[in-house]
């Protein structure tokens, strides 16, 4: 069963947070902690976070399964836009020019490896051969 975390309004811009999520996405969870955990970029100490929370998360729905013996992965995870403030910097000559504070929206997904996850990852390797 999967579980979801989301994070919403990280004053991030969406093309920086992407980098870091292409990083992670489709590993297991404990490799992802670790790549998250050396990463210099600073989107990467709030998507460590999300991912401690999307683990909880499944742990909170499946209290009767061990968190080791699931073997849990990434399934998804995507970075939408949020909103930008506008601001205004002063520029020569009485101008003034737009500054825009980006910002995006994170939703991780995390879940257990199964045997219909395997088999269709073999078939994808099969017909990309």
């Amino acid at each position: 069963m999967e579980a979801i975390a989301r994070l919403n309004n990280v004053p991030t811009s969406t093309r920086k947070m992407r980098l870091v999520a292409d990083l992670v996405r489709g590993k297991r969870v404990g490799h992802a902690l670790s790549i998250l955990k050396f990463t210099p970029n600073h989107g990467s100490i709030k998507l460590e976070k999300l991912l401690l929370s999307a683990v909880a998360n499944w742990q909170a729905k499946n209290p009767d399964e061990k968190l080791e013996d699931a073997d849990l992965y990434i399934k998804t995870i995507q970075v939408d836009g949020g909103r930008m403030l506008k601001r205004l910097r002063p520029a020569p000559q009485g101008r003034a020019h737009r500054i825009r504070k980006r910002s995006n929206h994170v939703t991780l997904v995390v879940d257990a490896f199964s045997t219909d996850v395997i088999a269709d990852e073999v078939q994808t390797k099969e017909n990309s051969n």
